[in-house]
């Protein structure tokens, strides 16, 4: 990569940036800059110069954590997976919580999250990166036990009796597109009322949970 750097500008970090910014925070900074200007313009319109200017860094310090535009997107996908596997998996290894609480806690953790932050959404499920097969091995790296907890989590359920199904894996692939393709309808503006989504949440709850007989 340095001679990629090199041949674009040889102006190194300046003394002001190294002063405020230290031990990974430029990086920490360029990726909250970057889902910034996505909210505001759009993936299409991000680029690592646009990026440094608005982090307020020369334009060669992007190169220093980011090979290309696609690295980028990539990391802050992998920033959207770290977040939501910690929080899920926090909620589904707490003690106190009945097997009911940790399911709903799913669902309507997952669908807020979506709705929470579209941007960083898209990029983590989107075609962007996945699609044109993009991904770069720090995603896969998190991306894949993401999903893979997630039907440890349903397998836990099903034995529990709380969710029907007898495969795992078949099963969470429902329940996540169920999840996906409510939480796209409301970031694509399908669904408008955001004070309906725990209702909608629960309600897909209520769908999967088995009934007492």
């Amino acid at each position: 990569m340095c001679w990629y750097i090199t041949s674009m500008n040889s102006t190194v970090i300046s003394h002001s940036e190294r002063t405020n910014y230290h031990h990974g925070d430029l990086r920490q900074a360029l990726l909250s800059a970057a889902k910034i200007l996505i909210a505001e313009a759009g993936i299409e319109n991000l680029s690592l110069r646009k990026l440094a200017e608005r982090a307020g860094v020369s334009r060669t310090a992007p190169y220093h954590h980011f090979s290309d535009k696609n690295d980028l997107l990539c990391a802050i996908a992998a920033e959207g997976f770290r977040r939501r596997h910690r929080s899920a998996a926090q909620s589904f290894n707490n003690p106190e919580k009945t097997q009911l609480d940790k399911f709903e806690e799913y669902i309507c953790g997952y669908i807020k999250f979506a709705t929470d932050s579209p941007e960083e959404y898209e990029l983590m499920f989107g075609r962007n990166i996945w699609k044109q097969d993009n991904s770069t091995q720090e995603l896969r790296d998190v991306a894949y036990p993401c999903f893979q907890h997630q039907v440890e989590m349903v397998r836990s359920w099903q034995e529990s009796g709380l969710i029907g199904g007898s495969n795992p894996l078949r099963t969470s692939q429902v329940i996540w597109g169920t999840v996906h393709g409510i939480a796209k309808l409301w970031i694509d503006g399908i669904y408008t009322d955001s004070s309906k989504i725990e209702e909608i949440s629960l309600c897909a709850v209520n769908i999967f949970v088995n009934k007492p007989s």
